[in-house]
């Protein structure tokens, strides 16, 4: 992996780890998940005149895309409902590196050396020391982590599809583009049919919708920057590396959000760094 792609994924997961939490910290999580995910369409709509065109053959990766990314949102939501963000950020985004690894490695054919393996699977340790943290009050959020286990493997699914149609599409950033306006229209659809409240929500609630218009501007850099990603390097690795997020978002949710720290969390974070280095130490 190479300095700048190295570089530009820890800069993608700070950013994610910031939009994460402006989605655990909001009293109303759909209308938040709603605002940041409209948020990325102005940013999409500036880039595409700045992007090359796309291979149209890329066109099925960026529908299956949209669909994975509203499943990965709706997953994410529940999940921050039912547990903290200490405790949801680790598993979720620490079990996406292992998925993608073994499906790269068993269906795509793809090989790593034994240091790009030990990154990889040690960033993911951190996902079971993160199955352990109890509650505030003592006792274990089964919910909280069976959720996110399930958005875990919304991540790798919609990872593994988005960097293989960024390849064909030949242009990480029109890509990008055109999959983050798809998912801000399948995901308001989604949200007018079944919560319709949510969109009367968001009209009514001006601090919510800007935001989230924050929120949408950072995520969609972070993602962008994983997808250019994903064209330079290995999915696996990059997938992998991105989750150092983990490290952010317990900064945050001890220092902002006033979560508990406990050991779980620090062995956890100290084990994704360890990953990430190996990974750097691993550059071609």
């Amino acid at each position: 992996m190479t300095t700048s792609v190295f570089i530009a994924v820890l800069l993608a997961a700070c950013l994610h780890a910031i939009w994460n939490s402006l989605i655990k910290g909001s009293t109303d999580k759909n209308t938040t998940m709603l605002a940041v995910v409209l948020g990325h369409v102005p940013v999409a709509l500036v880039a595409l005149p700045l992007a090359p065109p796309i291979n149209l053959a890329a066109l099925p990766w960026i529908i299956c895309g949209v669909a994975l990314h509203v499943g990965y949102q709706l997953f994410l939501i529940a999940s921050y409902r039912a547990g903290d963000l200490t405790l949801v950020y680790p598993i979720a985004r620490g079990s996406a590196p292992l998925i993608v690894t073994v499906v790269s490695i068993s269906v795509m054919g793809i090989s790593f050396t034994r240091l790009e393996l030990s990154g990889v699977i040690v960033i993911a340790l951190g996902l079971v020391s993160l199955t352990l943290v109890r509650r505030a009050d003592g006792s274990r959020n089964p919910r909280a982590v069976s959720m996110a286990l399930c958005t875990g493997v919304f991540i790798a699914a919609y990872s593994l599809v988005d960097g293989m149609g960024a390849r064909i599409a030949t242009s990480a950033l029109g890509f990008w583009s055109w999959a983050a306006i798809g998912n801000a229209v399948a995901f308001t659809l989604w949200m007018a049919l079944m919560r319709p409240q949510t969109l009367t929500s968001l009209k009514s609630d001006r601090l919510v919708f800007w935001s989230g218009m924050v929120g949408g501007t950072a995520s969609f850099l972070a993602y962008g920057l994983v997808i250019w990603g994903f064209t330079q390097a290995p999915i696996a690795l990059v997938t992998a590396l991105r989750e150092v997020s983990i490290v952010f978002a317990v900064l945050i949710g001890v220092t902002v959000l006033k979560e508990r720290l406990d050991i779980g969390k620090i062995v956890s974070t100290f084990i994704t760094i360890s990953g990430a280095v190996l990974l750097r130490l691993s550059k071609s």
